[in-house]
């Protein structure tokens, strides 16, 4: 081993020879940590499943059994095996029965249709209702008639229209 192995732990020796072993040569320092890490997870993990198997059998230590079972279950439930080649070859038949639409072939990238983008320019304006001065006093006398007792910022919120949207919508462009 290297310079620097003799004061790496044993479990940190064995990971650096099993990266070695499957031809990863350069990694940083790390990496040994972090697979050391998912190592004693992985171990606690199923060394709890295997002493919850056993008290269940009414054992007092943990056996191969036990362990086996433990390995087994947490195998099931974290891993999950791909559907069989025929089941797969199954499905691309039914997938590939279905023709692909037909394109239309243009210059450059066909596009989607300019209503369908979110680039197409749009708008809405804001147009404010705005009374003619004549139509203003009338209504101002009419309130005044009605509510003797309103205040003039009152008034002057009833005053005040809310705005109105106005929408254009574009026409296509010929070309």
């Amino acid at each position: 081993m290297a310079d620097g192995d003799e004061d790496l732990p044993r479990d940190a020796k064995i990971v650096k020879s099993l990266l070695k072993s499957m031809g990863v040569e350069d990694y940083e320092p790390r990496v040994i940590h972090q697979f050391l890490e998912l190592w004693y997870r992985y171990v606690v993990d199923v060394l709890t499943d295997a002493q919850v198997y056993s008290e269940h059998a009414g054992k007092n230590t943990i056996d191969c059994d036990d362990v086996k079972l433990a390995v087994q279950s947490k195998v099931n439930s974290s891993f999950s095996q791909p559907p069989a080649r025929e089941v797969l070859l199954e499905l691309a038949k039914n997938r590939n029965k279905i023709p692909l639409p037909k394109s239309i072939a243009g210059r450059g990238i066909p596009l989607p249709p300019e209503q369908d983008t979110l680039i197409s320019p749009n708008y809405q304006l804001s147009i404010e209702k705005k009374q003619s001065a004549q139509a203003a006093e009338e209504m101002e006398e009419d309130e005044q008639s009605t509510e003797p007792n309103a205040s003039e910022e009152q008034r002057t919120d009833m005053l005040q229209q809310t705005p109105q949207k106005v929408s254009f919508p574009l026409a296509r462009r010929t070309k």
